[in-house]
């Protein structure tokens, strides 16, 4: 699969593209080729453009996630939005994810301060506020019950924290499906876990229309679940 291939949305001043579990939103220490290299490589041949290409990184995966990621083709777009995720407004992402064990409640709202340990890769919720921690917030309902009892639930961040979804998740009983890092007890046969960015809600940086990206989750979702009767 190519980045032509996952392009959801792509305008003047956009790029929405269905990430893959396992590429990397942008180049960090393994060195290895992240999804900005790929789209300046794919729009090189694409638009016959052989020199400097923008593409800005909105906002972050990580590796192991899929989903809908926003790009930005040009400085504007890439300000204004990161404007917009920093006041915390017109700008909604909704997550898929797979848990084994159900969550206290089927719907709920989660508020922990976590502590982000670098050296770790990790982030642990904390009993309060302290110099070295942030709120994370998000609400989570279930959508869906399979046949071998694992749970879909949709989630809404309210903020945007280091491993924030996974973190919260584990700390109330239910490590998202094939997440080693936050206490799942097995790994999913492709290396990645079952975290899915499956819709962003943003306002359009130049055009200020409400626009709504979807992105089709893996091939893992669809199996274990009838996607026909979700809540």
């Amino acid at each position: 699969m190519t980045i032509g291939d996952q392009i959801i949305y792509e305008d003047n001043h956009l790029l929405v593209l269905n990430k893959r579990g396992g590429q990397i939103t942008q180049s960090d220490k393994t060195g290895d080729i992240c999804m900005c290299d790929e789209i300046r490589d794919f729009m090189r041949v694409r638009d016959h453009k052989p020199g400097n290409i923008f593409c800005g990184v909105v906002h972050r995966l990580d590796r192991p996630v899929s989903g809908a990621v926003v790009f930005a083709k040009t400085s504007k777009a890439l300000g204004r939005l990161n404007q917009m995720i920093k006041e915390r407004r017109d700008f909604e992402k909704r997550y898929w994810a797979i848990v084994k064990n159900a969550p206290p409640q089927k719907e709920g709202h989660l508020e922990n301060y976590l502590r982000r340990v670098p050296r770790l890769n990790k982030s642990f919720v904390v009993e309060g506020p302290g110099a070295d921690t942030r709120l994370a917030v998000l609400d989570y309902r279930e959508l869906a019950v399979s046949s071998g009892g694992y749970h879909l639930l949709e989630i809404v961040l309210h903020t945007g924290r280091h491993h924030q979804i996974r973190c919260q998740l584990a700390h109330i009983g239910s490590p998202i499906k094939g997440d080693l890092k936050y206490g799942y007890p097995r790994s999913n046969r492709d290396g990645n876990i079952s975290l899915h960015s499956r819709q962003i809600i943003l306002d359009h940086p130049v055009r200020h229309e409400t626009m709504t990206f979807v992105a089709d989750p893996p091939t893992e979702f669809y199996h274990l679940f009838d996607f026909n009767q979700l809540n």
